[in-house]
Order: C-alpha cells, then sequence, then structure tokens
C-alpha cells in the first residue's frame, strides 16, 4: 500500500531566457508522486518530462509554483543544501552512458566512486552488492569498451543505487538499446522497486512503458494530461503475468481550475478544428461535440 506523497508539485512553471526568448518549458504542472510508486512519465519531445525530471534531480531552478520533494521545499535550498539534496535524496540514471560511467575503470571501481563522498565503509563490498542487484556481478572487473549497451545501463543503475537514494530518476533509460534489452532493464527497475521500496520515476516517449509500471502520466504542452493507472486486479497478478497487457484505466487530468486537455486526435475524430467545442451535460455524462452539430440540429 502506498503511504504519503514523496514528490509534491503544484503550478510548477519553468521558463527559459535567451537574449531574445523565452521558453515556457512548464506552464503549472500538476502531479503528486507517492513513496514507494514505479511511474513513467510519458510525451513528445519538448512537452517537458526532462525539464520536470531535471527539477526533481536539483539539477535546474523552477521559476514558479511549488515543488516539495521528501518534505524539502526545492525553492528554499541554498546552494550546499542543494548538494546535500542531490547527494542522499535522488539518483540518476542518464540515456547517455558518458555520463553514467567513466570508461577507464572496472565496473566495480565506477560503483565505488560516488561512495568515496560519504564516510561509509566497506565500499568495495557494496558497490558488488549491488552489482549483483542488477545482475552484474560476473561482470565486475569488465570496463565500458568490453560491455554491451544493456550491461552498461544496468551497471549506471547500480551508480545510481551507490548512495541509498530516495529516488531512482531514469531519463530514457531504454532510448539506446534494443526491445529486448529494453525490456530486462525495465524488469531491473521493477525489482528494485519491489525489494527496495524505491519511488522510480522513468522519462520516457516510449507508450510500451505502460505494461511496465503501474502508473503512467502523460505530460503535453508543460501540463499533465492524462494518466493511465493500472486496474487493482491486474496489479494483483503482477508477479504472474509480468507484465500489464491492456490494464489500466486511462483518466484525463483536471487543474485546479476545472480545464482539461484533450488529445488533439480525439477532437479531429469528431471534426473540431478551431478552438471552439460543443459541451453538454447529458445524463450524468460530460459531452463534448462539434459547433457544426448544432448547425445540422437547427437546419
Amino acid at each position: 500500500m502506498l503511504s504519503e506523497d514523496i514528490i509534491i508539485c503544484e503550478n510548477l512553471v519553468k521558463i527559459y531566457k535567451t537574449k531574445d526568448l523565452e521558453v515556457l518549458a512548464l506552464q503549472g504542472l500538476e502531479l503528486n508522486i507517492a513513496v514507494g510508486e514505479l511511474m513513467a512519465i510519458i510525451g513528445n519531445s519538448g512537452s517537458g518530462k526532462s525539464t520536470f525530471l531535471n527539477m526533481v534531480g536539483g539539477l535546474d531552478r523552477p521559476s514558479a509554483g511549488k515543488l516539495t520533494v521528501d518534505g524539502r521545499d526545492l525553492f528554499k535550498l541554498n546552494e550546499k543544501e542543494l548538494v546535500e539534496y542531490k547527494r542522499n535524496t535522488v539518483g540518476f540514471v542518464w540515456q547517455n552512458n558518458a555520463r553514467n560511467l567513466i570508461p577507464y575503470l572496472s565496473a566495480w571501481q565506477n560503483v565505488r566512486l560516488p561512495m568515496r563522498f560519504t564516510n561509509g565503509k566497506r565500499q568495495k563490498d557494496r558497490a558488488l552488492e549491488l552489482l549483483e542487484m542488477v545482475g552484474m556481478g560476473h561482470r565486475k572487473d569488465s570496463r565500458l569498451s568490453q560491455l554491451s549497451g544493456g550491461e552498461q545501463q544496468r551497471i549506471a543503475i547500480a551508480i545510481a543505487l551507490a548512495n541509498n537514494p530516495k529516488i531512482l530518476l531514469a531519463d530514457e533509460p531504454t532510448g539506446s538499446v534494443d526491445t529486448k534489452t529494453g525490456n530486462y532493464i525495465l524488469d531491473v527497475f521493477r525489482e528494485l522497486n519491489k525489494n527496495l521500496g524505491l519511488t522510480i520515476v522513468i522519462v520516457t516517449h516510449d507508450r510500451m512503458l505502460s505494461k511496465k509500471v503501474s502508473r503512467v502520466v502523460a505530460i503535453r504542452d508543460g501540463k499533465t494530461s492524462s494518466e493511465m493507472v493500472i486496474k487493482q486486479s491486474y496489479a494483483d497478478k503482477l508477479d504472474a503475468i509480468g507484465m500489464f497487457e491492456e490494464a489500466h484505466n486511462e483518466y484525463a487530468v483536471l487543474d485546479k481550475a476545472g480545464r482539461v486537455q484533450i488529445p488533439r486526435e480525439f477532437l479531429e475524430n469528431i471534426g473540431i478544428k478551431g478552438n471552439r467545442v460543443r459541451m453538454e451535460l447529458e445524463n450524468g455524462r460530460i459531452v463534448i461535440g462539434s459547433p457544426e452539430e448544432d448547425s445540422v440540429k437547427n437546419g
């Protein structure tokens, strides 16, 4: 049973400014993530999903709104507190393995490296434990050039776990591997979530991830657009079926002003081309249609 929210995001705004241009990357994002949740954030390029991940990871500062992670208001952290937060609260897995691994070090040396900034003992033993956890104990002495893309990514996950973070953030972790390897990597995330109770947030453009996680949030134009939540009957059978084939209920998300985003393909399917729709309450349902239907009815 999931408990309180570990990430609380309210009306989050991020504006990137250059000399001649302002880009609104997030425009009022509303999103809460519970302790111990395994979830994915999907969206097209430029939708704001990676911007959100960078905010939670402490790599970028929000422009406005509210962002609280593990009880900390990220707006109020000074630079020293932000360094401590990044070191102890979050772990990052990147799509580009060059950001994860140092090529001239062995696998276990790569995993041990972040531990040098702590006072912990048994660093090598702990590094080997983490490699076993992600199924890479047998490649502990291998260097980057001796490993496949999938093996490198599993070691990257072990590195992200080196300082026992409460939240694991993964940015397109399967983007540079084939489907089979990607499925295996996602299985590793599932096992870590189940065995460690780790909160895991995966950002991706791959909608097939909905078969591997309990909740999928879609971001469109910097706002939460819709959610897909695992049906409990399927969640109970997770270990048996291995994935959530067609097992989610999908919901549109209302913001605090009662606004909802309607997918463009839905609007196109009912012939809506402009910015006006017909909306009626019929038999306990809100029905949205094309304004042209009024002309047909009145004609």
